[in-house]
């Protein structure tokens, strides 16, 4: 079963893994608001939350960027997918091990692993996709959603 977990939205309340129960849910980890492809991903999301809507499937964005920079990032790009902050030490992503060492031009640092988890209506992992690559990204999480 997927961890529980308590994280900031953006407005400064919380939303927890108790929200979510009793419909599914699309949990998203992503590097960092306003990034190339973690923008279009949350953009991706936003454009076909009608269908997640529809479908019964809740869609919820995590990094480890502020609540403050969510909103930023949430006005910028109209989004309309609901973001979380994980910016605890030990949090959720640390818990599932997406928060994990990277290395890019030969440096390693620690970073979000871009991964999606679709969740079952009682808090079961049903799929999961890891390492990420955006394109047809939610798509196919919209296919899999609908067909789980």
């Amino acid at each position: 079963a997927f961890p529980d977990f308590s994280m900031e939205t953006p407005d400064g309340g919380t939303v927890t893994k108790a929200d979510l129960a009793g419909k599914k849910a699309v949990i998203f980890f992503y590097p960092k608001d306003n990034t190339p492809g973690c923008t279009t991903e949350a953009k991706d999301f936003t454009a076909l939350k009608p269908e997640f809507d529809k479908a019964g499937v809740a869609l919820l964005g995590v990094s480890k960027d502020s609540a403050r920079k969510h909103q930023n990032f949430i006005a910028k790009h109209d989004l309309t997918v609901d973001l979380a902050t994980d910016a605890e030490e030990g949090g959720l992503s640390d818990e599932l091990g997406v928060w994990a060492e990277k290395k890019m031009y030969g440096k390693t640092f620690m970073g979000m692993v871009r991964t999606t988890y679709l969740l079952g209506e009682d808090g079961t992992i049903l799929r999961t996709w890891p390492k990420v690559k955006v394109k047809g990204h939610a798509e196919e999480v919209l296919e899999a959603a609908r067909s789980a």
